[in-house]
């Protein structure tokens, strides 16, 4: 199996490490975090060797491939030092905060040999799968439009200073923590940003990066995206693409947590709307079982470069619009 190393062992580094654990693809070989207390919080697996410097974990010959669940600012010097010590990197979302840093890590793991995977899972779950497939396939017709919201208030009992809340390592309210995953499967469907508008406010929080934030993107194809995030609301989470021949609105019916399935509802020229259920899937360890098999050269990693890089360059374009209150147009 690939050696494996989690960094980062907070909420998420602790959910990847028991992914990796039952994907059947993975050994984890070391767990790093910077707080030594962080060792006693992990109990899949158990008694694996426990680090508080990264750097023992990249001379480390029995680690492959690190899997980073680490604050989003510090991606891209982790990425840099992973690549330069030939390991295989899975960035947890967001890969990068600014489209250079996304560029360097992709230039860096290319000059490198190692594959670079990104926790962009929703592109994983089944009902995502489906939209996609129809969307690429022309069963809506041209592509028009899409609205997506993904909304908790779960951050209100974040203690203040919890990076996530920090608008240096998390800005637009929840665009880092949600919303960047609406952000990328808009972005699959429908192409690269080619404008943004975006707009936050702090409403109902004390939260440094803001906890209402609204988008309109505008695609190089000429549809538009509109993607909304809240951190100060109960729970909802929907995606709807519509085209001129139908629709397709896809519901999750609990948080991620928990997961409960998703509600899938389509409609057609005539207009009439069937629903069905996805059950509960695993996106996350689907994830990671491609970057393995990337890892083992079986197939390539089916999120490219370029969907990275492009996912980015809208992200800080929203970044810079709700910073200025301003009208950002991307490069070609």
């Amino acid at each position: 199996m690939i050696g494996a190393a989690v960094v980062g062992l907070g909420w998420w580094g602790k959910v990847l490490a028991r992914e990796l654990t039952r994907s059947g693809r993975f050994h984890i070989r070391r767990l790093v975090d910077v707080r030594p207390e962080a060792a006693q919080s992990v109990t899949e697996p158990a008694g694996v060797p426990f680090s508080t410097r990264y750097s023992e974990t990249l001379d480390d010959a029995q680690v492959d491939a690190v899997f980073l669940a680490t604050p989003h600012a510090d991606h891209d010097s982790q990425i840099a030092a992973a690549a330069q010590a030939h390991k295989h990197v899975f960035a947890e979302k967001p890969l990068s905060l600014t489209a250079a840093g996304a560029r360097a890590s992709i230039a860096a793991c290319h000059q490198a040999g190692v594959v670079l995977g990104v926790g962009h899972e929703r592109r994983w779950e089944p009902p995502m799968q489906e939209m996609l497939r129809s969307v690429r396939g022309g069963v809506l017709g041209r592509p028009l439009q899409i609205e997506a919201n993904f909304s908790h208030d779960k951050f209100l009992a974040l203690a203040p200073d919890n990076w996530r809340l920090s608008a240096r390592q998390a800005p637009g309210a929840g665009m880092t923590a949600t919303g960047i995953h609406l952000l990328d499967l808009a972005i699959a469907a429908l192409g690269p940003a080619r404008t943004v508008v975006a707009r936050c406010a702090t409403l109902a929080s004390r939260f440094e990066g803001g906890d209402t934030i609204s988008t309109l993107i505008e695609h190089a194809s000429g549809a538009h995206s509109t993607i909304n995030v809240m951190l100060a609301t109960p729970f909802i989470s929907y995606f709807r693409v519509f085209g001129d021949q139908g629709w397709i609105e896809i519901r999750d019916k609990a948080h991620l947590e928990a997961p409960a399935g998703w509600q899938f509802s389509q409609s057609g020229k005539d207009g009439e709307v069937n629903t069905r259920e996805f059950p509960v899937a695993a996106p996350v360890r689907d994830n990671l079982t491609a970057f393995a098999d990337a890892i083992e050269h079986k197939s390539p990693y089916p999120i490219t470069p370029a969907a990275m890089l492009h996912t980015i360059e809208a992200l800080e374009a929203i970044f810079t619009s709700a910073r200025d209150r301003t009208h950002v147009t991307l490069p070609n």
